[in-house]
């Protein structure tokens, strides 16, 4: 494909807005040709401001209906930020149009709706959905899992994930949004490392923060246990009230390794060169937009390299089904406080 890659999104809430921003002015081999959004005005003034810094089509059109956009013979490509309870049909509207799409997490809010859209995908006959995992891009997540596949520190046995926020997103945020919008991160995170499968969750809530609203279990702690016998800790704190923290240590036979720590870079116990101290120090992020801007720029970047391909590259519309299928276990075990077996269709 010689032409740019003619990108739509659906959807130009925070994220949404963040990507088409991306597409207008820093993503070789890409241009933005148009936006959609519940919110017309928001879209028309994104599309606006947007459309004057495309060095590639110089304007941005506002189609309200996200399925006409799909559907556009002007559009080659799309990203969905969109809320998870509609990515199912707009997924499958891609995926019918043979339309390559970036889908933001979740794939779906539910175990059954993914399956269909992963098997949707393959009927179809060619890979077109990635989902928005951005950690796979995320240059130290991508190290310490290299490290970790060198075999260097020997099989990993542990691993302990930290994901907090400055504050919940709005005054309405659950407790189960901890796991299905948050949690879900570590989850694709540890099948990302340790490259098998979560076979079990447990979700224990202690003593809530008396700064978040009331009725929400939150700090919460989370046990994964993988397919090879590996146990995953987790806390996840959306109302940290200190700024936006994310790393994640794992141990291994011959070592450990960190990734995520205030300095940046990766620190590790690990012979070789990764070996030396780390240190901790500098100032918080305020949220993922910061801490992650690298990772979503080479997650863009990396996607529309693969859709002129007719590729695929990050977590696929398989990796978003089994996150779906672990976390909607995390809802069931935040609810008894009991480790829950995490079931997948094998035919997926």
């Amino acid at each position: 494909m010689s032409a740019p890659l003619r990108v739509g999104v659906v959807g130009v809430g925070v994220m949404g807005a963040a990507h088409a921003r991306r597409l207008a002015r820093g993503v070789a081999g890409a241009t933005l040709v148009a936006v959609s959004d519940p919110d017309v005005e928001r879209a028309q003034e994104l599309a606006a401001r947007l459309g004057a810094d495309d060095v590639g089509s110089g304007s941005v059109a506002v189609v309200p209906d996200p399925l006409e956009l799909i559907r556009s013979d002007a559009v080659d490509a799309v990203v969905l930020a969109s809320p998870g309870h509609a990515h199912e049909e707009q997924v499958r509207e891609c995926i019918e149009t043979g339309t390559p799409v970036l889908c933001e997490k979740p794939l779906t809010t539910d175990d059954a709706s993914s399956a269909r859209l992963v098997r949707a995908e393959r009927d179809g006959g060619r890979p077109l959905v990635q989902v928005g995992f951005m950690r796979r891009f995320d240059p130290e997540y991508v190290q310490l899992r290299d490290l970790l596949t060198s075999g260097r520190v020997g099989r990993p046995l542990l691993a302990h994930q930290v994901h907090r926020n400055l504050a919940a997103p709005r005054a309405d945020f659950r407790s189960e949004m901890i796991v299905r919008d948050s949690l879900v991160h570590e989850i694709d995170t540890a099948r990302y490392l340790f490259g098998e499968e979560v076979v079990e969750i447990q979700v224990i809530t202690p003593s809530p923060s008396s700064l978040v609203p009331d009725g929400v279990a939150d700090p919460q702690v989370v046990v994964l246990r993988m397919a090879g016998g590996a146990v995953v800790t987790n806390e996840v704190f959306v109302g940290s009230s200190t700024g936006y923290e994310v790393r994640c240590e794992v141990v291994a036979e011959r070592g450990s390794a960190v990734v995520g720590r205030p300095s940046g870079g990766i620190c590790s116990t690990a012979a070789g060169p990764h070996g030396g101290a780390g240190s901790w120090g500098g100032a918080l992020p305020v949220d993922y937009r910061e801490r992650f801007a690298r990772a979503y720029d080479l997650e863009l970047q990396a996607w529309v390299d693969a859709s002129r391909r007719g590729e695929v590259v990050g977590a696929r519309s398989r990796d978003g089904y089994a996150a779906t299928v672990v976390a909607t276990a995390g809802v069931a075990s935040l609810a008894s406080g009991r480790p829950v077996v995490v079931e997948l269709d094998p035919e997926l």
